[in-house]
């Protein structure tokens, strides 16, 4: 890996990429307005490193094991890769300030971001992007509520996340809700039935399940978001062909989604880890990763 100041060349009929690179010194080599939507989902400053092990069961012999399953036979645990990056700073917002204003500077005008954090920052982050973007650009506080976890005895259990949605210009950002996925009416007979079939358009509350541990979508990274969520934002706040943006991308979820949708992408991380699992996810829509120090694939 050589100087990460020095980005894959960029350019809007390119292909997607997928970039390991520090984004500190990834994203000034981007050239402003270049994204129609932007997703980050930074780490929450929760004080501790974020696991998470695959683990197997194989079948051994009789007494061998350590677990014992059906009709007695025995099993050994088998531990696969262990998944994990720091979620720990000092200084949380010295960190993320800068990253924020490089997004600011890197929507179009007509662009929306979307910062997905949880309760023990969000309140810090909205203060800041009113300044940053002026409070007027302020769209909404998109609640995702699940019920999946521990179960909290001294507190009402946390059971959502918080996502601020930023627009560029107030004016002139772009927003269609009548192709995302709608939802059931939790009172159908208060409808008519064509109402109650059709369902409907979500509010500013997200009930999704998270990614399921042994569901398809499931790549073993920590802190997987699930598409559905991701997909109901790109649908919503970008076109078919508009190129949208995470530079904390993590297990690549929206990669998959924008490919998925037809819009471009560009999915930036640090983490060796990261970077392994969005070679495998995201093959279908881009060519080989690109070292920050690398021209982009000819094709995408």
């Amino acid at each position: 890996m050589q100087d990460a100041a020095a980005p894959p060349a960029w350019r809007p009929d390119g292909p997607n990429l997928v970039v390991e690179a520090n984004n500190a010194e990834y994203l000034p080599g981007l050239p402003d307005g270049a994204f129609t939507m932007i997703y980050v989902d930074p780490p929450f400053n929760t004080g501790r490193s974020q696991r998470r092990q695959q683990t197997s069961m194989v079948r051994s012999a009789p007494g061998a094991g350590d677990r014992v399953g059906f009709k007695g036979h025995s099993y050994s645990t088998v531990k696969g890769i262990l998944a994990s990056y720091d979620d720990a700073f000092e200084d949380y917002w010295e960190f993320l300030a800068p990253r924020l204003t490089e997004a600011w500077r890197l929507l179009a005008d007509d662009g929306t971001l979307y910062v997905h954090l949880d309760y023990r920052e969000v309140h810090y982050a909205k203060v800041m992007l009113d300044a940053l973007f002026g409070r007027d650009c302020f769209l909404n506080e998109i609640i995702w509520a699940y019920d999946y976890g521990a179960r909290a005895r001294r507190k009402w259990p946390a059971k959502h996340d918080n996502i601020l949605v930023y627009v560029k210009n107030p004016d002139r950002y772009y927003f269609n809700n009548a192709d995302v996925d709608r939802e059931p009416y939790m009172a159908p007979g208060l409808v008519t039935p064509e109402k109650a079939a059709l369902g409907k358009l979500p509010t500013d509350v997200w009930w999704h399940t998270i990614v399921s541990p042994t569901g398809r979508e499931k790549t073993g990274y920590p802190t997987q978001k699930p598409e559905g969520l991701i997909r109901r934002a790109v649908t919503a706040s970008s076109r078919p062909g508009d190129w949208v943006l995470d530079f904390f991308a993590g297990s690549g979820t929206l990669g998959a989604v924008a490919g998925k949708l037809g819009r471009r992408f560009v999915c930036i991380d640090s983490n060796r880890q990261a970077i392994d699992v969005m070679e495998n996810r995201l093959a279908p829509w881009c060519g080989a990763v690109q070292p920050a120090d690398e021209e982009p694939a000819a094709t995408g």
